[in-house]
């Protein structure tokens, strides 16, 4: 079954002279539970393709569609719902409160949703991500490795479909980040969900099921490594 359709998707920026395409007519299908890595140089359109799938940045034109349904015939309060219950973002620069204690930063997804705290949800998320007897530190009592957990536990909170990640180890020295993408295929088997990770670390892309390469907004190549 394929959570994930996109059909033909274009994205301009600017016009006449200056219009760039940052995507031009990409499709592809991604099937539920699929570990799918998005490599490509700077500016092949690696996280324009991101932010369209994560209903951030609207498209040109093109479809998305997630559980069969179209991103964008959404308005924009639905779009807002739609980003916070079956999308999990991952940054490399963590973008977490700083005023916000660990457990604040992970639940704000579903405070900001108004809905209550899944506490047992909660409390499997801080021992997988190993942060249990850290819940009440500030992000600057903590390590990097350990500020991106938190955002990683940030956007599984809300058991999204799909986890989208924009070069999560790219502050990280490399235990940090084999750790990090440990735990995201960990959380992605555990808790049933779509990982797509954009990455400049070839190593880190060897990992996923597949790998589809970006060059100038098209589809470069599209390469299944396992099943």
């Amino acid at each position: 079954m394929d959570i994930l359709r996109i059909e033909h998707l274009c994205k301009t920026y600017g016009s006449g002279e200056n219009e760039v395409k940052a995507l031009d007519d990409v499709s592809f299908t991604v099937p539920k539970g699929q570990f799918l890595s998005i490599i490509g140089s700077s500016g092949s359109g690696k996280s324009t393709l991101l932010h369209i799938i994560g209903g951030i940045d609207k498209p040109t034109s093109g479809k998305v569609f997630m559980n069969d349904q179209d991103v964008y015939a959404n308005d924009e309060e639905q779009l807002a719902i739609f980003r916070r219950r079956q999308v999990g973002l991952i940054y490399q620069f963590y973008n977490l409160i700083p005023v916000l204690n660990v457990k604040e930063n992970i639940t704000l997804p579903v405070l900001m949703d108004g809905r209550k705290i899944n506490e047992k949800r909660l409390n499997e998320l801080l021992d997988t991500l190993s942060l249990k007897g850290r819940e009440n530190h500030l992000p600057n009592e903590l390590s990097g490795g350990q500020q991106q957990r938190v955002s990683i536990g940030r956007a599984l909170i809300n058991e999204p479909a799909v986890v989208l990640a924009d070069e999560p180890t790219g502050n990280l020295d490399s235990k940090n980040s084999h750790e990090i993408i440990d735990l995201l295929k960990q959380s992605s088997r555990q808790f049933g969900q779509t990982l797509i990770v954009i990455t400049h670390d070839e190593e880190i892309a060897m990992q996923a099921d597949r790998i589809i390469t970006l060059n100038d907004g098209k589809i470069a190549g599209d390469n299944l490594l396992r099943k």
